[in-house]
């Protein structure tokens, strides 16, 4: 799969797989200023990657967490996972929330989240007054046993 992407600004990288069988491709920051951003603890900031992509329809790029950089700095995505769809063109920014009592520090070309490209299938919905039955019925959370 090609994916078409612009850079916004020159400071802009593309997007990296860590590994050859890594499925996320790190996005780094790009701020508007091109300047260091600080998140106060236990707020979020938007920090742009100074890309666009064009990502083919039946997909669309899932922004998650680096593992890392959550559960070593306490930086993630502040929506847990960001979607970037089929045909949207704007900027990929990623709203990166400080879970730390501590500000955190993001300076530009640093890797904060990791895109990967997923399929999805786009469904119609159908209204009617009653759905057919199953053994679990409608039991929710715990329902099927905690172990």
């Amino acid at each position: 799969m090609h994916i078409s992407i612009q850079r916004l600004r020159d400071c802009a990288r593309l997007p990296h797989r860590g590994s050859d069988f890594a499925a996320g491709y790190d996005l780094y920051a790009a701020p508007v200023s091109e300047e260091e951003v600080t998140i106060a603890p236990h707020t979020t900031a938007m920090i742009g990657t100074g890309l666009a992509a064009a990502i083919p329809a039946g997909y669309f790029g899932g922004v998650f967490a680096r593992s890392g950089l959550a559960s070593k700095q306490g930086l993630r995505p502040a929506n847990c996972v960001g979607v970037v769809d089929a045909d949207y063109r704007g900027e990929i920014t990623v709203a990166l929330h400080n879970d730390t009592d501590e500000p955190r520090v993001v300076q530009p070309g640093d890797r904060i989240a990791q895109l990967v490209i997923l399929p999805f299938l786009a469904a119609d919905f159908d209204e009617t007054d009653a759905l057919p039955q199953t053994d679990r019925g409608a039991g929710g959370f715990g329902s099927t046993g905690m172990q």
